[in-house]
């Protein structure tokens, strides 16, 4: 089976996220490409009637939770700690309810914010809450071993081990491309990087300059997810981050017209689920 590619947007910032969408929408529409938006439900709350204009009569955009605003579900040594269940509960069920009641469609993914080298793996209270909220799949796997970059290239799996056969992760993949552009870097490049790196030729240990060199650096995990056999490959990206460094949204044709170029098909994380699940049964 023919690796397909995702465009995934964390949306997340106050204002400079709603005025980049404008843009990643134009892109899409040059290409005829899908995609998925990961937006945190404060944004929602605040500028809910924008985004509802903007993305949510595209039938090829997926929109899905990025939590109610962006607290970390899990402990993290770059983004923060653990807050108590009563609050982990409330960015998990908040951010699903502001997703569905904006666009009026179900929201089945929830990809929280940072994301973690072990995605939910060994946290049965946040296992049983995300499933009991009524997701059917999560983002989390965004980092390589032990919190490092890039993250690697792992395909879908489920939550078997801990209990919940019927809930996938749909790990994303390669570099957060805001800390690739040092946007909000704050600890030096050298302390996330892997050692020794399983893709050497994508590490960076200075900022990339060029919506080019971003291309370049897409291109080499397309590549290997390609090689491997990888049912999806999905890059993370950020559209405050991508307009910061790239407002014409260079990167974004290159690459799309990249994937054309190898004859991938460009999916969603909920066309990939549905997939996914029909294929792979869980017994």
């Amino acid at each position: 089976m023919p690796t397909r590619f995702i465009a995934t947007y964390d949306t997340e910032k106050k204002d400079d996220c709603l005025a980049a969408c404008a843009a990643i929408r134009a892109a899409h529409e040059r290409h005829g490409v899908p995609g998925t938006f990961f937006i945190v439900g404060k944004r929602l709350e605040e500028e809910g009637r924008g985004y509802r204009d903007l993305l949510g009569d595209v039938p090829d955009f997926e929109i899905a939770s990025h939590t109610y605003s962006h607290i970390i579900l899990r402990d993290h040594p770059f983004c923060g700690k653990t807050p108590d269940n009563a609050t982990r509960q409330r960015e998990i069920v908040l951010g699903k309810e502001w997703v569905e009641q904006t666009f009026q469609r179900p929201c089945v993914g929830l990809r929280p914010g940072c994301g973690f080298h072990n995605a939910l793996r060994g946290d049965p209270w946040l296992l049983d809450t995300v499933v009991n909220a009524g997701f059917g799949y999560v983002s989390s796997l965004l980092w390589g071993p032990e919190t490092t970059l890039p993250a690697l290239l792992v395909p879908p799996f489920t939550y078997a081990e801990d209990g919940h056969p019927e809930l996938w992760e749909l790990p994303g993949h390669g570099w957060h491309e805001n800390l690739l552009k040092a946007h909000n870097l704050t600890v030096e490049v050298k302390r996330i990087l892997a050692w020794p790196s399983p893709m050497p030729e994508a590490i960076r240990l200075t900022p990339i300059r060029t919506p080019e060199e971003e291309f370049a650096m897409n291109r080499l995990f397309i590549d290997r997810a390609v090689e491997m056999g990888l049912p999806y490959v999905s890059l993370i990206w950020h559209p405050w981050s991508l307009a910061r460094f790239d407002p014409a949204m260079r990167m974004l044709d290159l690459t799309f017209a990249y994937i054309k170029e190898l004859g991938l098909e460009a999916t969603t994380y909920q066309a990939e689920w549905e997939r996914t699940r029909i294929a792979l049964p869980v017994a």
